[in-house]
């Protein structure tokens, strides 16, 4: 048994879906963001299918975003479960939180961006407020059995999350598939801090086109995803977003004909309208496109005083 329950979240994707599946034990996957609005949302949800709060054995996160990782707390009689990632958040740790500003502030110098923007760094805490006060009793990666749930495989998705983790039935090709497959727009891609800081930068646009392409190669009928409705024909939907990726590689590629340019000078050409009000969503989507080029060969990084520049090959 899987049932969907739908909850409001304050901000711009709109509901986030939750979901109630029955097997060796009573699971909820994901949890809605920290909102009185989605704990009336959980509640409601919960009495339609004969169950309470006090009832959820397990609360199984696909992703640490606050949109999908808030209301653990109200589950105390419950396990929570997730990639080892979700900690690095949920757990607040201020060593974790400096090494967070570093990184971004890093980031926001490689990348061309103007000083009056690195204030930004700071807004990207923001979600903390929406996620819950509980940190992960249990670890899932790669190739582990769904605790309770013969049949259902984790497997990583990487890519819009660090975190990011979906659950395959093989025998009904069935998969819950939090954020990476949605039916109506494409997942961004964003850019996160490696768990380990001395490791290098994810190159998340690569990790998601990977997560599409293997989701792309399983005989999966349905995907319960973390917003809007399931998705069904999946291949040529995966197929149609990864050819539009391309197509806007191929538009950045085209803004260096007339020279070299920054992450941020190419940002503001491609999201003239909305750079300066999403700087992080827009500066990620744009890294993303760079990172592929970079990864075809196509293009040239350079560095001149801390600022990363990119050209035509």
């Amino acid at each position: 048994m899987i049932h969907k329950i739908v909850i409001p979240t304050p901000f711009a994707v709109g509901d986030v879906n939750a979901f109630l599946v029955k097997g060796d034990s009573l699971s909820l996957v994901d949890a809605g963001p920290k909102t009185p609005e989605a704990y009336e949302a959980l509640k409601r949800g919960l009495k339609e299918a004969g169950y309470t709060f006090r009832d959820i054995e397990q609360v199984i996160l696909t992703h640490h975003h606050p949109d999908h990782a808030g209301w653990m707390d109200a589950f105390d009689r419950a396990e929570v479960i997730g990639h080892p990632y979700n900690d690095l958040w949920l757990k607040r740790d201020q060593e974790f939180l400096a090494y967070h500003d570093r990184f971004y502030l890093q980031c926001l110098l490689e990348e061309g961006v103007p000083e009056q923007y690195l204030p930004w760094v700071e807004k990207m805490k923001r979600p903390l407020a929406l996620m819950g006060d509980r940190t992960l009793d249990r670890t899932l990666g790669e190739g582990d059995e769904l605790p309770g749930h013969p049949g259902w495989t984790v497997m990583e998705a990487l890519g819009h999350a660090q975190s990011h983790l979906v659950f395959w039935n093989e025998k009904d090709r069935v998969m819950i598939g939090g954020d990476v497959v949605l039916e109506r727009v494409s997942s961004n891609p964003l850019i996160e801090p490696p768990a380990n800081p001395n490791d290098s930068r994810p190159r998340s646009l690569l990790q998601y086109n990977a997560s599409l392409q293997r989701i792309h190669d399983l005989p999966v009928n349905i995907i319960y995803s973390g917003h809007g409705n399931e998705v069904q024909n999946i291949q040529p939907l995966i197929e149609s977003r990864l050819a539009k990726q391309k197509e806007r590689a191929h538009k950045v590629h085209g803004m260096m004909e007339d020279g070299r340019k920054t992450i941020f000078e190419l940002t503001t050409e491609l999201f003239p309208a909305v750079y300066e009000k999403e700087l992080g969503l827009t500066l990620s989507e744009t890294i993303g496109q760079v990172d592929y080029l970079l990864s075809t060969g196509s293009i040239r990084e350079s560095e001149e005083s801390g600022v990363l520049y990119y050209e035509q090959a």
